[in-house]
């Protein structure tokens, strides 16, 4: 083997062995989000028990539409905790914002031909493991809607980030 090669291979390996000593609360989670809606989940820890999430996802309510949100979340580290537990299990409330545009009209639910603009009340528990840069989570979202009109709605999906 070329010495350009091993040194390429070492330089991977030493990579790979920094992700996967990560804990969860460094860098940036990218994942999947799956039930109302489903799609592509984003995590940013930007404190010890704060961090900012978001969504880019479908929603398979009323009508298919593109979903966006964007959370603020505060975790509660001490709710949760003990000796079986290895990892992390916090409980996060937050505040956030939801936009539902919708893709194509098929005279079925409130945003025909209108983006749904609305506020997020996230409310979950996560799981952070121990020795693996991986999260799980489960959550309920309220939303009031404020625009084009003021109605209520309800989120609740599970699913998992890897952080980089």
């Amino acid at each position: 083997m070329k010495k350009t090669n091993v040194i390429t291979v070492l330089a991977v390996a030493m990579v790979l062995c920094g992700i996967a000593n990560a804990a969860p609360r460094d860098g940036m989670g990218i994942g999947v989000i799956v039930g109302e809606p489903t799609g592509i989940s984003l995590k940013k820890w930007i404190g010890d028990d704060r961090a900012l999430d978001a969504g880019i996802a479908w929603s398979f309510s009323e009508n298919d539409s593109l979903h966006l949100h964007a959370d603020y979340l505060f975790h509660r580290f001490d709710l949760m905790s003990g000796p079986e537990v290895k990892g992390q299990l916090p409980l996060y409330f937050g505040i956030g914002a939801r936009v539902k545009l919708k893709e194509e009209n098929n005279g079925r639910g409130r945003n025909d031909g209108d983006a749904l603009v609305g506020v997020r009340v996230p409310l979950g528990i996560s799981y952070l493991f121990a020795d693996a840069p991986f999260d799980l989570f489960a959550e309920i979202v309220p939303v009031l809607d404020v625009v084009p009109d003021t109605d209520f709605d309800l989120n609740a999906a599970i699913g998992a980030r890897f952080y980089f």
